[in-house]
């Protein structure tokens, strides 16, 4: 049942009840407000996965992001850039083994999927980047089992019951706690012998080590199992992320070879030698304005949840405690009224003249949220695509194959049957 105010309307999801929010005034104020509107609770399963600073609060919340921060500075990601075109080289190079002039159909999304699944590895990891990668598969059959869960009837403490689901989940939980637990006594070990390392862990370490010491107390910093439970979140949110926008801008640009030309143009003009650096990467406007349209588009996160805990007023709505709001990207992000009737085309100069011109000051594109809570990840994640659609471009033409078949997946909108592309090298 939907009960609809303005652009905004009431839903029940199950016995719970939730807001569906689509007014862009409404949506600025929730995602600025984070001490009034918090993080709505996930499933209990969920917390197998990750949780980390993407689940938590107030001050714990900000001691988290205080500490992490230095590990995303502008001036420590451009060190990782190194790593970001290793892992693409590597990838080129497998392709290169099967790839003729003449064009060959090859699924490029499981090469995505490892390209940002390795990057994450590299940069997270540095040295560890082995047992990075045997997390990542560990995460990645731990989501699947959790996402089979999630289509299933819901009963309560049924995860408590040792079926072969449970336990296996169980078991990848207590195997990566002790991997990333593993990685983290060795990478202690050299900070204290004075060894400095430029990779998300070490810095996040050293970070966690002078909040401790600048207090005096251990209580002021992050416990061990804590900075594992970032380390997940840096996987997950990582090379999900990523690797769905990369595949999605392949494919559309297959569908807009105009678009495809205009990139590689502009590619091959910057770069004129094979030197990537971050400020020629920073001139990519074409490239940049493909990437903003298709995060708009395929946005890998379609619903942001927020949560009241005391009776609040939200523009003409008065929320009672216990209410979840659903700030809906998806619909948001596809409006007619904010984005025209073209509002479902590809159309990158929509974002021409920068995403404060594209939205005119509104809170209606927020692909990693909005706000005080906006991802820290965010300029990890533009790099990194920037990065690797720049050395593809160079190197490769493509166009979608027959054999594609278009279906996001509803839930973390990747490609079920895959992205078949035929591929040419240049």
């Amino acid at each position: 049942m939907f009960n609809f105010v303005g652009k905004n309307c009431f839903v029940w999801i199950g016995p719970k009840p939730a807001v569906l929010i689509t007014e862009p005034k409404l949506i600025r104020e929730v995602l600025t407000k984070n001490y009034v509107y918090h993080k709505a609770r996930g499933s209990p399963l969920s917390k197998l996965v990750i949780s980390g600073l993407a689940a938590h609060e107030k001050d714990k919340w900000a001691t988290h992001r205080r500490i992490l921060n230095p590990a995303f500075h502008l001036d420590k990601l451009k060190h990782m850039l190194p790593a970001f075109k290793l892992t693409v080289n590597e990838m080129l190079n497998t392709w290169k083994e099967v790839v003729s002039k003449d064009g060959t159909e090859i699924d490029v999304w499981p090469y995505l999927q490892t390209l940002t699944s390795d990057a994450i590895s590299k940069t997270a990891f540095g040295s560890n980047y082995e047992e990075g990668k045997k997390i990542f598969e560990l995460q990645k059959e731990q989501i699947e089992l959790i996402s089979k869960m999630a289509r299933s009837i819901y009963i309560p403490g049924w995860r408590f019951v040792p079926t072969k689901k449970n336990k296996r989940m169980m078991q990848i939980f207590y195997e990566v706690k002790a991997l990333i637990m593993g990685i983290i006594n060795k990478r202690m070990r050299m900070i204290e012998a004075g060894e400095s390392h430029d990779d998300l862990l070490s810095i996040l370490l050293t970070s966690n080590l002078k909040e401790i010491q600048q207090h005096g107390n251990k209580k002021f910093g992050m416990s061990i199992d804590e900075v594992i439970e970032e380390c997940k979140l840096f996987y997950f949110a990582g090379q999900e992320t990523t690797s769905t926008l990369l595949v999605w801008t392949m494919i559309l640009l297959c569908k807009y070879p105009i678009w495809q030309e205009r990139a590689r143009e502009e590619v091959l003009q910057v770069f004129g030698s094979d030197e990537l650096d971050y400020d020629k990467l920073n001139q990519l406007k074409v490239v940049t304005m493909i990437l903003n349209e298709v995060l708009r588009l395929y946005t890998s996160v379609y619903a942001i949840n927020r949560m009241v805990n005391t009776e609040t007023n939200l523009g003409d709505l008065c929320l009672p405690s216990g209410v979840q709001l659903i700030l809906a990207t998806m619909l948001v992000h596809h409006d007619t009224e904010i984005w025209g009737d073209d509002a479902m085309e590809f159309k990158p100069d929509r974002f021409s003249e920068g995403i404060s011109k594209a939205t005119k000051g509104q809170v209606v594109f927020f692909p990693f949220s909005w706000g005080p809570r906006i991802c820290i990840g965010q300029n990890f994640a533009m790099l990194e695509a920037k990065m690797a659609m720049v050395m593809i471009l160079k190197h490769y033409a493509f166009e979608l194959s027959p054999s594609y078949a278009h279906a996001p997946h509803p839930l973390l909108l990747q490609p079920q049957y895959g992205a078949q592309l035929i591929m040419r090298k240049l």
